[in-house]
């Protein structure tokens, strides 16, 4: 059977993490996890981020890419199925929320080059949540850097993750969307909800929910 790559897709700690490790741990997948807390950038960024925000978005796209490279390379190509708590599409939506005029379209050049080869999702998977519970949730995980989280910075990344999801299904009809909405939701906690998405999810895998 040709291997599998879903993405878990949402906005900043909404449970992409979660849910990818309990894919893996469900079905035998190998997880993908992206580089965020490495980015040297990141706490300058939630400071200023006019200022931070080029040099950010360079160091998530170049290392979003080389993993990409090595999850084809070493696993897919291998038929082994892999997912991971990020689609390198996220990369858009955050540049064209945080780059100025200037920056954005040499940046999106970039990507589009870089991106190009890159493995695509058989299956992506969009948690959605509204700010309450978004913001709720980065304060119980109290990582430093996003204590000082700004919260309509959060509000737009929102929205601007729902209407990217709704065009990307209007260009995308060949790979399909899953959507959770996790203000009804807790995976993490509540076993019940995560039998839930699992079996939502089975499926797509072919494979039923142990």
């Amino acid at each position: 059977m040709k291997p599998l790559f879903i993405t878990v897709e949402g906005p900043i700690g909404i449970g992409k993490t979660s849910l990818s490790r309990a894919i893996s741990r469900e079905y035998g997948f190998t997880l993908l996890e992206e580089i965020v807390y490495e980015n040297p950038f990141l706490s300058n960024f939630y400071q200023n981020m006019a200022e931070w925000s080029f040099q950010l978005e360079m160091f998530f796209l170049c290392n979003r890419y080389k993993q990409l490279q090595d999850i084809g390379t070493y696993h897919l190509d291998k038929g082994t199925s892999v997912v991971s708590d990020y689609n390198i599409f996220k990369n858009t939506i955050f540049a064209k929320r945080t780059l100025d005029e200037n920056n954005l379209p040499k940046y999106l050049q970039i990507y589009d080059i870089l991106t190009r080869d890159t493995p695509q999702a058989n299956l992506v998977i969009h948690l959605t949540a509204s700010l309450e519970t978004v913001m709720k949730r980065i304060a119980m995980r109290d990582r430093e850097v996003e204590r000082n989280m700004d919260t309509h910075y959060m509000e737009n990344l929102i929205a601007d993750y729902q209407e990217f999801m709704e065009q990307f299904q209007i260009r995308h009809p060949e790979v399909p969307v899953l959507t959770f909405d996790c203000d009804h939701l807790d995976y993490v906690h509540n076993p019940d909800d995560l039998r839930f998405v699992l079996s939502k999810i089975a499926p797509f895998i072919n494979q039923p929910v142990s």
